[in-house]
């Protein structure tokens, strides 16, 4: 059974990878069909971790309304988030998620929504804890091992990925940076950026100097000055991130690894200690 749920695990991590590639490539009636494939495996998963073996699909989450507040082109919030998110490989504010969203998929996200749908997603695992094949969860800080202010995650990254140190911020932008070029090379070809995208590699071009008015936009060497400067502080930050997930799987539950440490946990621990 174990090895039936590894290989379910991977089949639906491959499924959202092509899902991904279709969007970017404008295919959306492959999507759907990938969609649907993804959905199915899910289902499987759903009824191989169930108690009895069977899905429990008497008892559903509760309805929310399809409207652009909760889902774009009616899909739920949380998908589109997860898209963002495995684009970047790295916890983002809900504004970065929406950006992206709309640069490389089908559109912004509603981001006054996605404040919400990080604490359904609490609610959600502390109801029934890994019930989901992921889900949409909180950075933590290194210090207090408590929720990030406005970054998301996801629950399937390690520890190490989803925590923010004093210079994470900066490594965290210097990674996307690199992602994001190499998607919108992949978005466009030989042909041109869409706006969306274009916008938003200009914004970290800035940011690294290497786009001015006299200067166009040139993704190799957005890229050579990001991954110049990530090799200054990746292994100053992955230090820190790695002790703190240490003390985390040490002191924390399940939920709080994943949602955070609440003020009244810390005070408690400051207390204990």
């Amino acid at each position: 059974m174990h090895e039936h749920l590894v290989a379910l695990e991977k089949r639906m991590q491959q499924l959202q990878q092509e899902i991904r590639q279709a969007l970017t490539q404008h295919e959306t009636a492959q999507a759907e069909i990938l969609r649907a494939e993804l959905k199915r495996i899910q289902l499987a998963w759903d009824v191989l971790c169930s108690p009895d073996g069977t899905a429990d699909n008497t008892q559903p989450e509760p309805a929310t309304p399809q409207t652009p507040e909760h889902s774009w082109e009616g899909r739920p919030a949380r998908e589109q988030v997860r898209e963002a998110l495995t684009l970047l490989t790295v916890p983002a504010s809900p504004r970065l998620l929406s950006q992206v969203h709309q640069a490389f998929f089908s559109g912004p996200l509603n981001t006054a929504r996605l404040t919400t749908l990080r604490r359904d997603e609490e609610r959600s695992f502390r109801s029934t804890p890994y019930a989901r094949p992921y889900y949409i969860c909180s950075a933590l800080t290194s210090d207090l091992l408590s929720p990030a202010r406005a970054l998301l995650a996801l629950s399937t990254w390690p520890l190490e990925q989803r925590i923010v140190g004093p210079l994470t911020q900066r490594v965290h932008f210097l990674t996307s940076a690199l992602r994001l070029a190499d998607a919108a090379e992949d978005l466009a070809g030989d042909a041109e950026l869409p706006q969306h995208a274009r916008q938003l590699l200009m914004s970290y071009s800035r940011n690294l100097h290497t786009h001015t008015s006299r200067r166009p936009l040139d993704l190799d060497a957005l890229r050579q000055a990001a991954a110049a400067e990530l090799e200054i502080h990746a292994d100053d930050d992955a230090d820190t991130r790695t002790e703190a997930a240490r003390r985390a799987r040490r002191s924390l539950g399940d939920v709080e690894q994943h949602f955070g440490n609440t003020l009244r946990d810390v005070n408690r621990q400051h207390r204990a200690s």
